[in-house]
């Protein structure tokens, strides 16, 4: 991107500037001491003042020379004698970055900005002092690019998460953040070769995991592939040498081919009129590498390793000039793309396409015109930000860039309440993707991640159209809503008011972060609600057993004394067994004396199995029949956090008992279960439960059978057509063979209550291959 200083030419009779920026012979003495005198000799000739000031110059006519004069007075002061891994001058990194800068045609500010950006985290510099001498402006670029001091975070991933974060929302107040820091991780990488190992490995791999893909976002598509390229010569450097090597080889075979079809192709378009500029050049190693690996292929397989741009003066004439390239060269089927009528989101526009060209070599073409060069090569680098009246940069990119508009939506949805590992997660998905492009079906184009599905497709539209999607119509058939989508896709989601929160499996399922992301977050919230109702009627029952009233009012009061922001956390942290319903009642009425009866032991033979029934704390247990306070349950889709017994069950029918564990769901288990005693001896953790279904909507709950069966052919399909003849449905099947002629089968089924599981039981007693059937509870 940017040349070294060391290529500009000579000046003569260099003349130094004074701190406030006027034009002087001698340089103040503190400039002299530190470049005259420094503690080891710069590796290469550091660029002038004046040589900075003169990049500017040549697009920037009118620059402010006192301002940067100013800049990078105070910043060479301001890092002083500190030195880089290379033995370099630190100064000399901020005045590099600076230089790439210029290569992208930016505004004083930024190239200021650029010059101190390392002022306030490397040096005793504060943002007052930035703001003091040279405006808000600036100081606020400079924040922007500032790391966090301090992280009181864990693991690395967070803090670069942090990190991360702060950038973005500081590129989403100003896009010339992001300009220069792609300007400071460029130079970064470049002089990778001097930092120590651990650190050049974490550095290249953040670079290509996160700022070139990010660069590409952005359209710029120059700084990307370089960035890209030095990072794959650090994380692969065999990989990066072979494919070198061949490209080097095939380089050399192919040269004069390469100038015959640019001569070619310029001739062909010139004689219609066309006048067209052609160059031709060779993909970079990593590109090379990355689609070897995408479609698994070798080196000789590929057919597009040698590229040319045909740049014209409209966008008629892309057109024109396609025509022309095709009526002349066979095209390869499958390789072309019209990106002009159908922008990536980038802002990309570009005609490709592969032909057969002279010497049966196959050539790839990017047809364009000169703006859309620019856009492709410089992104949103390349939008005229800086014009007279037109605003500020944001403000006129967010006009003018569909880039930077992505990127400020998935800046705000990624914001949004996840842990820093997640936000890395998320933004890397967002970031690191190719691209097709789908179609609502009233014909609103929508750019989806390769290998994207339609849940994907769901929560690019709108969120809530993702979470109660339901099923899907692809090109007008009904699809999965797994279903991958493919170039030109017409989809169409079917939803659902009833399903109020997505499936919490799709979050493995999608493929973009803004789909997990919004995943996750309804996950919390439905689950969040699920606690908070289960809190709430625990705290409403516990008011009505000790006879005192319970409302939202008196609970609003008392929020101080339970330290809780509002009523749902102190329901949702009761729910969860992290808060006791007697404390919220202790809150709400001071005189409240909790019932801590001792434990009443009653033996009682209930369907087989011996249970101790207690007497909880503040709670007294009802036993079935006596039904008052205890807290209905629907079954497994309810609005509660519930779950079952993990071996056995319960069905409706069956007299239950929950069992709370803090932070999980309530585990309901019939009261015949053995697995009960281990909990006796906390009472606090049981939970009055009923059943309360609606006949309506009948559900199935688990069980489990256990069978013995006569080991003769056919016993096992027998037993499978009794339950199924009955609708029950079967789960799951474990046998073991106890003896020569019997074998043990258990079974794990689903019911619809006690009277059909008995029913089944009966059928299953009844045929000549079973000798027993009883059901189970652990």
């Amino acid at each position: 991107m940017a040349r070294s200083s060391s290529q500009l030419p000579p000046r003569q009779d260099p003349v130094r500037l004074r701190a406030s920026g006027e034009r002087a012979h001698q340089a103040s003495p503190q400039v002299i001491e530190k470049t005259a005198r420094p503690e080891r000799p710069p590796r290469a000739r550091m660029m002038r003042q004046y040589d900075l000031i003169d990049r500017v110059r040549r697009y920037n006519p009118n620059t402010n020379e006192p301002l940067l004069n100013r800049a990078y007075v105070y910043a060479m002061k301001a890092h002083g004698e500190q030195r880089r891994a290379s033995g370099d001058p630190y100064f000399s990194h901020p005045l590099e970055v600076a230089a790439i800068l210029t290569d992208l045609k930016l505004d004083d500010a930024t190239i200021a900005a650029a010059l101190l950006h390392d002022t306030i985290e490397d040096t005793h510099t504060t943002r007052a002092e930035i703001d003091q001498l040279f405006g808000e402006d600036i100081g606020g670029l400079v924040e922007g690019l500032t790391k966090l001091a301090k992280l009181d975070l864990v693991t690395k991933e967070a803090k670069q998460a942090e990190n991360l974060r702060k950038l973005l929302l500081a590129i989403a107040d100003d896009v010339r953040v992001l300009l220069v820091k792609l300007a400071d991780r460029l130079h970064n990488m470049r002089t990778l070769s001097h930092m120590p190992p651990e650190a050049r490995r974490r550095i290249a791999e953040e670079t290509i995991d996160i700022y070139a893909p990010l660069a590409g976002r952005m359209g710029m598509h120059e700084l990307r592939e370089e960035l890209e390229d030095l990072a794959f010569r650090e994380l692969n450097p065999d990989a990066y040498a072979v494919v070198s090597e061949r490209l080097d080889a095939l380089e050399g075979r192919n040269l004069g081919l390469v100038g015959e079809i640019e001569q070619q192709l310029t001739r062909k378009l010139a004689d219609r009129g066309i006048a067209a500029d052609v160059s031709g050049r060779r993909k970079r190693a990593y590109s090379i590498w990355r689609k070897m690996e995408r479609k698994s292929v070798g080196f000789e397989q590929l057919s597009d390793i040698v590229g040319f741009r045909v740049i014209v003066k409209t966008a008629a004439e892309c057109y024109q000039a396609l025509g022309i390239v095709h009526t002349t060269w066979p095209m390869v089927p499958s390789r072309f793309k019209d990106y002009i009528s159908t922008p990536k989101q980038n802002d990309y526009r570009s005609i490709h396409t592969t032909v057969i060209g002279p010497g049966q070599q196959r050539a790839e073409l990017q047809i364009r015109t000169a703006d859309m060069h620019d856009i492709a090569e410089y992104g949103i680098a390349a939008h005229a930000l800086y014009k007279d009246d037109a605003g500020s940069p944001t403000e006129m990119l967010s006009r003018e860039s569909s880039a930077y508009a992505w990127l400020r939506r998935t800046i705000e949805l990624l914001a949004e309440g996840s842990n820093p590992e997640e936000f890395l997660e998320h933004t890397k998905l967002e970031l690191f993707h190719d691209q097709v492009f789908c179609f609502t079906p009233k014909g609103k184009l929508i750019a989806m991640p390769r290998s994207a599905n339609v849940i994907d497709f769901a929560y690019a539209v709108h969120t809530d159209v993702g979470n109660t999607a339901i099923g899907a119509k692809i090109n007008g058939k009904i699809a999965p809503l797994m279903s991958e989508l493919a170039n030109g896709d017409e989809v169409e989601i079917l939803t659902s008011k009833v399903q109020a929160a997505p499936p919490a499996v799709w979050e493995s399922l999608v493929k973009t972060g803004k789909a997990r992301a919004a995943i996750r977050r309804a996950t919390r919230v439905a689950v969040r609600t699920q606690y908070a109702g289960l809190g709430r009627r625990i705290v409403e029952r516990l008011c009505q057993r000790a006879k005192v009233i319970y409302s939202d009012d008196q609970l609003q009061g008392a929020l101080p004394r339970l330290a809780r922001a509002s009523l749902d956390d102190v329901f949702s942290a009761v729910g969860r067994g992290e808060m006791r319903a007697a404390d919220v009642a202790r809150a709400m009425y001071p005189d409240y004396k909790e019932e801590r009866a001792a434990a009443i032991k009653q033996q009682q033979k209930l369907d087989g199995g011996w249970f101790r029934f207690k007497r909880t704390r503040g709670v007294k247990y009802q036993a079935p029949g006596g039904e008052t306070g205890a807290i209905p349950i629907r079954g497994i889709n309810s609005d509660l956090p519930v779950r079952f017994a993990p071996n056995g069950g319960a069905v409706p029918g069956d007299r239950i008992v929950g069992i709370l564990t803090p932070g999980e769901a309530i585990t309901i288990y019939p009261i015949q279960s053995s697995a009960l005693r281990d909990f006796e001896e906390a009472p606090e953790r049981w939970i009055d439960l009923r059943w309360d279904m609606d006949e309506r909507a009948p559900q199935r709950f688990p069980a489990r059978i256990l069978i013995k069966t006569v080991n003769e052919p056919g016993s096992l399909a027998q037993v499978a057509q009794v339950i199924a003849d009955h609708d029950g449905n079967i789960d799951n099947i474990r046998m073991e063979r106890q003896a020569p002629d019997f074998t043990s089968v258990t079974i794990d089924l689903e019911v619809y209550d006690l009277k059909h599981l008995t029913s089944i039981i009966a059928q299953l007693r009844a045929k000549p291959v079973v000798a027993a059937a009883e059901r189970v509870n652990a």
